[in-house]
């Protein structure tokens, strides 16, 4: 078992710490290049209950679709290109038989051992080379179509609602979801005195302690006991009540824009002299992760970033991947 745990993938963690007030911080760029997230985790101390503007925008987080067993090829319908793809990629991530038979341009996968086993084959669906009727587009949907019959199921999700997807939606078996929200007030909750300098805390405990608190595990532990190792990082200080919130679903980057938003806004009440943290997971086996980059699902899968936000707009954000996927910008 020594040896099976010393194989484990190393992980990646990126820090970057600015302000909301430089026109320079590129936090709205970090956080449109993560497309594909399952679950968003906020924390703030020294709260009793959800704030209305943020519970408001909470509640207005667009309705996601599964549809089961879509052939890949209704993807690149004509109908759907021009009324539900206004930018957009598809990448599949094929083994080596799969990629043959599907006859069109792709790359090896970097996470190939020493064979190579696996290809990817990324498509820029608004590139004028897609176009229906031209050649590299004609040459895609006969592959997707007669050679390689590809179906899974899919989440969806748009800017336009159900209303831009319903013809492609209207010929297969879906069904509509809202996200699920969760909050847990948390009483006499002992929490780390964080500053914005963090010169006193490690971050990978911080992080190790975020999760800890978000799936609810206790961090008050006894030297003798062998359940849990997570403690809450010092200087650490007792307060009266805390709010934990959780939204999962489809999550799409405008979703989370704001929500920090918000969060920033509830940060500017007087009253307030709290941090207030906020975590992005994303799916674990989604084929990229950052920058539309491929991701190693078979490595790892870590794929999430973590934003701490001071009352004097500053915060810092930690950002995780695989050691083998692409560096997070």
């Amino acid at each position: 078992m020594f040896g099976d745990l010393e194989r484990n993938p190393r992980s990646l963690l990126v820090c970057d710490r600015s302000s909301f007030l430089d026109d320079k911080n590129r936090l709205s760029s970090q956080v449109e290049q993560l497309h594909f997230n399952y679950k968003v985790s906020m924390l703030l101390p020294e709260c009793s209950s959800t704030p209305s503007h943020l519970e408001a925008v909470l509640n207005s987080i667009d309705s996601f679709y599964l549809i089961r067993n879509l052939p890949i090829h209704e993807l690149l319908d004509k109908h759907f290109l021009e009324t539900a793809v206004h930018h957009g990629r598809l990448s599949l991530s094929l083994d080596k038989d799969s990629f043959e038979l599907l006859g069109v341009e792709g790359k090896p996968s970097r996470f190939n051992h020493r064979t190579n086993s696996r290809f990817v084959v990324s498509v820029d669906l608004t590139d004028s080379s897609m176009a229906p009727g031209g050649r590299g587009y004609q040459r895609f949907v006969t592959g997707l179509r007669s050679r390689l019959k590809l179906k899974t199921d899919f989440l969806l999700s748009h800017p336009g609602g159900g209303a831009s997807l319903q013809a492609l939606l209207s010929r297969y078996d879906w069904s509509e979801h809202r996200p699920e929200i969760q909050s847990h007030t948390l009483i006499d909750f002992t929490c780390p005195l964080l500053t914005s300098d963090l010169q006193s805390c490690d971050p990978h405990c911080l992080l190790e302690w975020l999760g800890a608190v978000d799936a609810h595990v206790s961090c008050e532990n006894l030297s003798s006991s062998f359940l849990s190792s997570f403690v809450c990082p010092e200087p650490k200080a007792t307060t009266s009540r805390a709010l934990s919130v959780s939204v999962r679903g489809l999550l799409r980057p405008q979703g989370v824009h704001r929500l920090i938003q918000q969060i920033r806004l509830y940060l500017e009440q007087p009253q307030v002299e709290s941090w207030a943290s906020l975590t992005v997971h994303g799916f674990v086996d989604s084929p990229v992760s950052w920058s539309e980059e491929e991701h190693g699902v078979l490595r790892g899968g870590e794929n999430f970033y973590s934003l701490l936000m001071f009352p004097d707009q500053t915060y810092h954000l930690h950002l995780g991947t695989g050691a083998h996927d692409t560096c997070p910008p």
